[in-house]
């Protein structure tokens, strides 16, 4: 994956995010969420402007905000960022090390089909939909899903609706499943790569005077 875009794989990239959660009672809301990434590493999303709440992941952190007030920090990483996105801008050592620290065996692996397509799947033998693992276009070399238990139980997360961006892809569409409803459906818009991103963006320190700065 990596050897194929490192060279062109973009390393800004910012997009509006028209996010429709499922609620518990059957119902659902529909946000606008924004988003930004800085690569390897680097996520921001702002979940409501109005409010100045939302997600930071820098590196091995995340930062939760509301009211622009930081409401919580601990280590971690998120899976998706390093398998949708990072994996083409860091070294693949450091990707394998970040993978198998998020509980991935790599060492396990079969191919398979999604929606008529080759596939690699790694971390769970063939028949197995219970462990921990991630499937990859086999020709394209572009993440497409994961499958895991958790604590809300089965979540499978499916990225579609790939589109060229920069010198890489995007998936405008992803779709999280849990215990075989959907809980999140995400769909991107207005995708610009390259862009310039301030430092700031991406420091907790700076979290609410970025919010406001954000494009309504």
């Amino acid at each position: 994956m990596h050897d194929r875009y490192a060279d062109d794989w973009y390393h800004t990239v910012a997009f509006t995010q028209k996010t429709t959660l499922g609620l518990p009672s059957g119902g659902e809301i529909v946000q606008t969420w924004h988003e930004s990434a800085r690569l390897p590493g680097h996520l921001r999303i702002d979940t409501d402007l109005a409010s100045k709440a939302g997600v930071l992941y820098a590196r091995d952190s995340i930062f939760n905000f509301n009211d622009g007030k930081l409401t919580r920090a601990g280590a971690g990483a998120n899976e998706l960022l390093v398998l949708g996105f990072d994996v083409y801008t860091q070294s693949p050592a450091k990707t394998e090390a970040v993978l198998r620290g998020l509980g991935f065996d790599l060492g396990t692996f079969h191919e398979g089909t999604w929606d008529g397509t080759p596939v690699y799947v790694v971390g769970a033998m063939r028949g197995d939909t219970v462990s921990k693992q991630f499937w990859i276009d086999k020709n394209r070399l572009l993440f497409v899903r994961m499958l895991e238990n958790g604590p809300q139980g089965h979540t499978d997360v499916r990225f579609s609706g790939y589109e060229r961006a920069g010198g890489g892809w995007i998936a405008t569409d992803v779709t999280q499943m849990v215990n075989g409803k959907r809980r999140i459906h995400e769909q991107y818009s207005n995708v610009r790569t390259n862009v310039e991103l301030p430092d700031a963006l991406f420091d907790p320190k700076h979290w609410a005077a970025e919010a406001r700065a954000r494009p309504q």
